[in-house]
């Protein structure tokens, strides 16, 4: 790999219209033209810019063969993080393309303790990325926040055929009051997770899958995940290498589709959910219990797919922690669906997150996650119940609907349900019944008092006097 003789001048670059468009930055002041198709941008008081565009100047580095690299932003606040890094003759070398976020568990000056997601990637710097050369491997550095930082190395394999995606780390400064209000211990804190995924050479590694790393206390998560590294004659492969959870059986269950007029209009269930029964266990025996019919609601191009999920051919696993319980759902259509449930003023608890990944039957994948629910909240040590029908709504394109749900994902006491509070929907039912029990009592009352009123007038009657 050529090394770099001086600094690049730096660049500007952008997507417009789905095309990357990318022009030698001014020297003496910020100017870029983002092609043809867009207006040309200068940095005044108040800039406009003509897309998601990350400019970057980047000294040489002895040993590197890095001269530039440039990352793009989608659109939409998904977090999707793009990655070109090229070499000194400005041939890719490296490729990739992800979603991330992360949950931290500390604890607090009160022995308590609390959660924190990390999934707000706008603003990001990446130094240390480079290509690799004859002493050291690919690497790509991310850092974000205050004291954030996160790192995947790569390394080659020694039959030269692959490569290794070796390991992952991630750090975290809980002197962060901001982040981290009231943390005990303040400071730097790393955590390293070992991977040693092998990937062919001139192969793209991709996984659409939830993969989750979980180590002291913090949950690492990525999805639609799309890297290659060692990239040859500067080319990014077409040919796809997917992860384990991406292989699935060839046989695949049909999705029922219901055509509605309008993508909010609520599809006609064909029949209603088969009820299931989902445990998860840990060391202490079984720590969350989960009864409940579910029906997923997906809307694509206008037209709404109404999915059952049946429970003899869905598995289930999941995890227990002190303040964060997962329960996760797949079957041969479904990749995952998890509920993440989470505790809140340490004393109630509630759905606070969902993601989900299928397919469907025209071959893509749908894939989406909200982390910011607030749904089936209770007390500690007792299960949230709902007979009747609710709707999570997790996207504008894809919902949940729960019946006969019960759920306790804490203080689980002998494998069984604590007492459990119900739903506003059931808590309405449960008062009407006995209104109208009283109703038909006292009109019962009122019809018995006229008819013996009736009767004792009949009967006065025939004693009267000649």
């Amino acid at each position: 790999m050529t090394r770099a003789k001086a600094a690049s001048p730096g660049f500007c670059s952008v997507v417009v219209g789905g095309h990357w468009c990318s022009r030698p930055r001014s020297s003496n002041r910020f100017l870029c033209w983002c092609c043809s198709c867009c207006h040309r941008c200068r940095r005044r008081r108040r800039p406009l810019f003509c897309g998601i565009m990350v400019c970057f100047r980047l000294s040489s580095v002895p040993g590197l063969g890095l001269v530039l690299f440039c990352l793009v932003l989608g659109v939409v606040r998904s977090y999707a993080l793009e990655l070109n890094l090229t070499d000194s003759g400005k041939a890719t070398c490296l490729y990739a393309k992800w979603h991330m976020n992360f949950t931290i568990q500390y604890e607090t000056t009160n022995k308590t303790y609390k959660t924190v997601t990390i999934s707000d990637l706008d603003t990001v710097t990446y130094n240390g990325s480079m290509c690799g050369d004859d002493q050291n491997g690919p690497k790509i550095a991310v850092q974000f926040g205050s004291g954030i930082s996160w790192m995947v190395n790569f390394t080659m394999v020694s039959s030269s055929s692959s490569y290794s995606i070796d390991s992952i780390s991630f750090s975290y400064n809980t002197s962060n009051r901001t982040m981290f209000p009231d943390a005990e211990d303040k400071g730097i804190v790393t955590v390293y997770d070992h991977l040693a995924i092998k990937v062919p050479l001139n192969v793209i590694f991709r996984c659409n899958s939830l993969l989750t790393l979980e180590n002291n206390n913090v949950v690492q998560r990525y999805w639609d995940v799309l890297v290659q590294a060692f990239v040859q004659n500067g080319t990014v492969s077409t040919e796809e290498h997917l992860c384990d959870q991406d292989k699935t059986s060839t046989t695949v269950t049909p999705i029922i589709h219901t055509t509605v007029p309008s993508p909010t209009a609520k599809p006609t269930p064909v029949e209603k959910p088969e009820i299931g029964k989902y445990s998860v266990n840990n060391t202490n025996g079984t720590c969350l219990l989960a009864t409940m019919r579910l029906q997923l609601n997906i809307t694509q191009d206008k037209v709404s797919s109404v999915f059952n999920i049946k429970p003899n051919s869905t598995d289930f696993t999941g995890s227990c922690d002190p303040h964060t319980a997962l329960l996760r759902l797949n079957s041969s259509t479904i990749k995952y669906l998890d509920f993440v449930f989470a505790v809140k003023n340490e004393n109630r608890f509630y759905l606070k997150e969902v993601n989900v990944s299928m397919y469907l039957v025209n071959g893509s994948v749908f894939s989406t996650v909200n982390d910011n629910l607030s749904y089936w909240d209770a007390p500690l040590g007792s299960s949230y119940m709902c007979n009747k029908e609710q709707t999570i709504s997790v996207s504008g394109a894809f919902q949940i609907n729960t019946f006969d749900l019960r759920v306790q994902p804490f203080n689980v006491t002998k494998g069984k349900y604590s007492t459990a509070e119900e739903c506003s929907a059931d808590s309405d039912l449960n008062f009407l019944i006995p209104v109208a029990v009283g109703v038909a009592l006292g009109f019962l009352i009122i019809v018995v008092f006229i008819s013996y009123m009736i009767g004792r007038r009949k009967s006065r009657t025939g004693y009267q006097s000649v």
